[in-house]
Order: C-alpha cells, then sequence, then structure tokens
C-alpha cells in the first residue's frame, strides 16, 4: 500500500469518525418522530406520518458548502454548517406537518435553531416544504455535543412535485426559460390545491372523531 493510498484510508476513517454523531443525532430525531407517529395512530387514530428519509452530506458537498459560505475547505470547519445531517418527512396532510413540528421541537431536549415556512410562503418556482433546523444532544466517551440536524416536513404531493422538479432542474441539465418555469409552478400550485381539497375531504369524513382534536 503506497503513502497516497494510506492518506486517502486515514482521510475517510477520519471524516467517518466526525460523521458518527450526524448519523447519532439523525437516530435520534426520527425515533422521536416515528414515536410521534406512533402515539397519534393510537390516540387519533391517524398515522400523519408516510415515510422518513435520512442522508448524511457526502465529503465533497460538505467542502464545497464550506468553500461557499467562505469557508477554508476542510472537515475540522464543519461546526459551521448545520445541514450536514438531514431527515425528510412525508406527510399524508397538510394539517400533520405543523403539527408535528410543533409535538417535535417542544420537548425539552429539542431546541429549535432556524424555521422556514415555506408552504405558507411558497418560493418563486412553487416549491413548497417546511424547513426545520433542530438540535438535540448526543451522547459519546467524550462527553455530550449538541448537533444539529435539518429536518424537511412535507406532503405526498409537495415531495412528488419536488422529486420531478429536481429531476428535471439536476438530471436533464435542462435551461428553464419563462414558459417551462411557468408550467412548472402552475404544477406546484395544482398539486397545493389537491392538498387543501383532501385534507378537506378527510376532515369531513372523520367528523365524528372531531372530539379528539388531534387534526383540525
Amino acid at each position: 500500500m503506497n503513502q497516497e493510498m494510506i492518506n486517502a484510508f486515514q482521510e475517510q476513517r477520519h471524516f467517518e469518525e466526525l460523521m458518527q454523531p450526524y448519523r447519532a443525532a439523525i437516530m435520534i430525531v426520527k425515533t422521536k418522530l416515528e414515536i410521534i407517529d406512533q402515539e397519534l395512530k393510537f390516540k387519533c387514530e391517524h398515522s400523519p406520518i408516510h415515510n422518513i428519509q435520512s442522508r448524511i452530506k457526502s465529503p465533497q458537498s460538505i467542502l464545497d458548502k464550506l468553500e461557499r459560505k467562505g469557508f477554508s475547505k476542510n472537515f475540522n470547519n464543519i461546526k459551521e454548517l448545520n445541514d450536514i445531517a438531514g431527515l425528510r418527512v412525508i406527510c399524508q396532510y397538510i394539517n400533520d406537518i405543523q403539527y408535528i413540528a410543533q409535538l417535535l421541537v417542544l420537548q425539552d431536549d429539542v431546541i429549535q435553531i432556524k424555521h422556514n415556512n415555506y408552504i405558507q410562503y411558497p418560493k418563486e418556482n412553487g416549491y413548497r416544504s417546511l424547513h426545520l433546523i433542530v438540535s438535540v444532544p448526543v451522547y459519546q466517551r467524550e462527553g455530550m455535543m449538541q448537533v444539529p440536524v435539518e429536518i424537511q416536513i412535507r406532503t405526498i404531493a409537495m415531495d412528488c412535485w419536488a422529486s420531478l422538479e429536481h429531476e428535471l432542474a439536476y438530471k436533464t441539465n435542462f435551461v428553464a426559460n419563462n414558459d417551462i418555469k411557468q408550467r412548472l409552478k402552475w404544477c406546484a400550485d395544482m398539486m397545493a390545491k389537491t392538498d387543501e381539497e383532501m385534507q378537506k375531504v378527510y376532515l369531513e369524513l372523520n367528523q365524528p372523531w372531531s372530539n379528539k382534536k388531534c387534526f383540525t
């Protein structure tokens, strides 16, 4: 094994060591969300979370973002980033989103760092989602450290649009002219109307259980 391979191995091992608290933070927040979902399923007869996806930024993505933010491309600067660990929570209905977010950030060991409501205030291209950055305690041999996790909470319809828009924008390398942008925004708006109508239908069908005041 030559020195170049040894250095690459050591750098990879160092990166994986730095990522351990972030992987732990993902597990902690994901477990909290699953517990919330289980409780609501039992008490409210409604499981608000369709699925949960997680990711850790790749080494190159981390270095590129550090450079964009004006920091040297060194893994020792990762504390300057709040989105190394990420979760995407896909919900059934619009009302589920805020309710889940509130139940999460009200927990004593969850610190809310940032809150961006792109549902109430959609992005120019039509993108909708609730973005949170929270911090949770992670305990390791060296002691406790607060680790940030980025959470995106959206409906199935919002996720469908975002996934397809991402596929078009980044996988096909298209240049969006005004016509394309308007058509994509129209699709986002139609999906938003679908979300609103599905929420109304859900509430109408579940009127007999409205006294539980779980989702109103």
